[in-house]
């Protein structure tokens, strides 16, 4: 049984040479229930569905280009933003000329948890939040698949494409294997988690308490993974032969020669 709201009947008259009614036609006109922008022009269901779908596709890609516009713009700001380094000046050389270091600002597995995965993640984020106040905090058809879709994507087929594309004959490794084990636990634990909460806990519904638990849990990842990126240590260790490199920098002095020349000098570079 379907609702009268959601239907609307049309009702049509042909009337015989002698002007009395000959037959009725019935049509069922089908009536969409409103979102949270269409319609916006009065009497916009009557409208021919061909009309109609080719309006709303026209302005679906329009709003696609606008959303990847933007995105663009905010992911080159995000990677200006987490690219900046500062320098370190080490003790005087031999030769008079100061050993210099540059060093990120940002930790790399920080800025990947945060501010990378919110400008990679901030179109669906938004279209999610959108739909719940839209909607009277409840959740509708738009917003939570297209999250989903989203980290399928990501898991399964963005996965696949880093291991075709790697050549024949040669191989990768994780640099960090100790963040990579504390992301890819945690992520199997939150779905496990927002499992228990809509199915167990409270079914079909999270609570005050549960949102809070839930994002509380992203700030306790990020402190988990930047101290697995430390080795597990607190605070600054001393550096061994292992983990350090030895590159050149590039450092202009102009009292040791014409303006603008610059000297190789060797960099001792610790992570």
């Amino acid at each position: 049984m379907h609702s009268v709201s959601s239907y609307r009947v049309a009702v049509q008259l042909k009337r015989n040479m002698s002007g009395k009614v000959g037959n009725i036609t019935v049509r069922v006109l089908n009536h969409c229930p409103p979102g949270l922008i269409l319609p916006i022009i009065p009497f916009e269901n009557a409208w021919r569905q061909e009309v109609r779908a080719v309006l709303y596709f026209s302005g679906l890609l329009y709003c696609f280009m606008g959303v990847s516009i933007v995105a663009n713009v905010f992911m080159g700001s995000i990677e200006k933003i987490t690219s900046q380094t500062r320098k370190i000046y080490i003790s005087t050389g031999n030769d008079g000329v100061p050993e210099v270091i540059e060093v990120k600002v940002w930790n790399d597995t920080v800025a990947n948890l945060t501010l990378m995965a919110l400008g990679t993640s901030a179109p669906e984020i938004l279209l999610s939040v959108i739909e719940i106040l839209g909607n009277g905090f409840k959740a509708g058809d738009l917003g939570p698949g297209t999250i989903v879709g989203s980290a399928a994507f990501n898991l399964l087929v963005i996965s696949a494409i880093c291991v075709i594309i790697i050549p024949d004959g040669e191989g990768r490794s994780i640099r960090h294997i100790n963040v990579f084990l504390v992301t890819s636990t945690v992520s199997l634990l939150a779905y496990i988690w927002l499992l228990i909460v809509l199915e167990y806990v409270t079914p079909s519904i999270v609570d005050s308490l549960e949102a809070t638990l839930t994002f509380l849990f992203f700030p306790l990842l990020v402190l988990i993974a930047w101290w697995a990126d430390q080795d597990w240590k607190c605070g600054k260790g001393h550096p061994s032969t292992g983990n350090q490199q030895i590159e050149l920098g590039i450092t202009g002095n102009s009292d040791e020669g014409p303006s603008g020349e610059c000297k190789l000098i060797p960099i001792v570079w610790t992570n």
